[in-house]
């Protein structure tokens, strides 16, 4: 029998889908809040920031608000999920997605008067959105780990690639709902009323997350370091079979023994290498196109409401190009999806930018947008999460993932906040500056990225204590 055969000879597949499927609810969360705002901008700048005569700062700041939020979830993801578990941080996140989406949607609960804005309204609302931001950054540090944590390695890339399917899907149900919502009503109605009830209407997934959270076990990999190996070699049985789940554990154990935990004890390469994947996939601009979508079509010539279906239409292209990450990034690997994705965010970035400088507006920008997108979607969307749950070693995984994730959110947040006023100073330098982050992307990639493809976490773990040169514990402690 080969390694292949003997690896995935007592795999539980509907019990591993059914733990990544509940998991993934955490990517939907994930996508709906960052793009629940892109029906509800418009609305929010006039209902909040318009009346108090505020400016196109303050606009571009509330709008991006959650983002804080979603750094402060990312720095913190680490310790949590250390201390309390990667089950309980995803709880823990569920709740706040919960609140978020009830504090948003009615912001004068309890303390202000209803319809009246005031700068203390304004502020209540961005805190909301900051609560809803943490639960982000939570959810998406610790549901790749946890699927990571969880699955087999012949297919952990297929499934880690789902949260970002399931990211993506959660931005097009948003997408269909806030054009549900918007649809035939009037520009008054969806201004005072419409814009809340999009936001509300993530109390919905972030519910059933919650309860659903209760139903799947604890990650073999954190019991184990917290010393409840009885309860890591069951779950490891339930998923691999018995006498794979022996190996994976002993691996596992030994791993774990070896190593302090200190962030930088694999060297200072690996932690580099998980910023720097984080830091390309927001400069490239991905999320400058989901959260100003909407307006981005406006800008094209489309009404309201042919905007608002052209962003349904952009999202059916990036599920459908999600799909193809998944289905190749187990057999292709994950550098070379990453540098053909480069390529193809460069080549629609730039010709964007070209098309922005002549002042050409139509269906090419369409075009390029759409390459743009699928590229992304097929690439670096999915594969950074793939790698950022892959790459770090056991012992050092939470706090590692905590930093990464927390660069990625702060990198986001630098781009969204300054899209607007890049746009005024030119949409071609725009543009070609992330068409130019696009190319940079495709050199680090092919310069410092390992291939990880069909690799167990602890293969890795020994891929970089070698690079490193740190020796076990264990061995020094034996004079070796």
């Amino acid at each position: 029998m080969s390694r292949n055969e003997k690896e995935t000879a007592g795999q539980n597949i509907p019990y591993i889908a059914g733990i990544t499927l509940i998991a993934t609810l955490g990517g939907l969360l994930f996508g709906y809040d960052t793009a629940v705002i892109s029906g509800a901008e418009r609305s929010v700048q006039i209902f909040l920031v318009d009346r108090l005569g505020l400016s196109t700062w303050v606009h571009g700041a509330t709008i991006s608000s959650a983002l804080i939020g979603c750094i402060i979830g990312g720095a913190i993801s680490g310790v949590f999920a250390s201390g309390i578990g990667r089950k309980k941080t995803l709880i823990l996140a569920a709740v706040l997605f919960f609140m978020s989406a009830l504090g948003s949607g009615y912001p004068e609960f309890l303390f202000f008067e209803d319809g009246e804005p005031t700068m203390g309204l304004l502020y209540m609302f961005n805190f909301y959105r900051i609560i809803g931001g943490i639960g982000v950054g939570l959810a998406s540090a610790v549901v790749p780990v946890y699927i990571g944590e969880i699955a087999p390695a012949n297919i952990r890339g297929r499934l880690v690639s789902l949260n970002q399917f399931a990211i993506i899907f959660g931005m097009l149900v948003v997408y269909f709902v806030n054009w549900g919502i918007a649809s035939g009503q009037s520009v008054e109605w969806i201004n005072e009323v419409g814009w809340r009830r999009m936001f509300l209407s993530e109390a919905i997934p972030a519910g059933l997350f919650g309860v659903l959270l209760f139903f799947v076990p604890e990650t073999p990999r954190y019991l184990s370091m917290a010393g409840r190996d009885d309860e890591a070699l069951k779950i490891l049985t339930k998923v691999n079979g018995g006498q794979r789940a022996k190996e994976i554990f002993a691996e596992i154990k030994n791993t774990v023994e070896h190593h302090s935990g200190k962030l930088l004890s694999y060297g200072k390469t690996v932690i580099v290498i998980g910023v720097l994947l984080s830091i390309f996939q927001q400069f490239v601009g991905i999320n400058v196109a989901l959260y100003y979508a909407p307006r981005i079509f406006e800008s094209m010539g489309a009404g309201k409401d042919a905007s608002m279906l052209q962003t349904v239409v952009m999202g059916v292209i990036n599920v459908i190009f999600t799909v193809v990450a998944i289905l190749t990034v187990d057999r292709w690997g994950r550098k070379p999806l990453l540098m053909v994705g480069s390529i193809g965010m460069a080549v629609g970035m730039f010709a964007i930018a070209g098309l922005a400088y002549y002042e050409v507006i139509g269906i090419s920008t369409l075009v390029f947008i759409i390459i743009y997108t699928a590229s992304f979607m097929m690439s670096w969307g999915p594969i950074t999460w793939v790698l950022i749950s892959e790459i770090f070693p056991n012992k050092i995984r939470g706090k590692a993932v905590a930093v990464a994730v927390a660069a990625q959110w702060a990198a986001n947040f630098f781009i969204s906040a300054t899209y607007p006023s890049m746009m005024e100073f030119s949409g071609a330098f725009t543009y070609g500056f992330y068409g130019l982050m696009s190319l940079l992307s495709f050199l680090f990639v092919w310069k410092m990225i390992p291939e990880t493809k069909g690799k167990s976490l602890e293969e890795m773990e020994e891929l970089w204590r070698k690079k490193s040169g740190s020796v076990p514990e264990s061995n020094v402690a034996a004079g070796r």
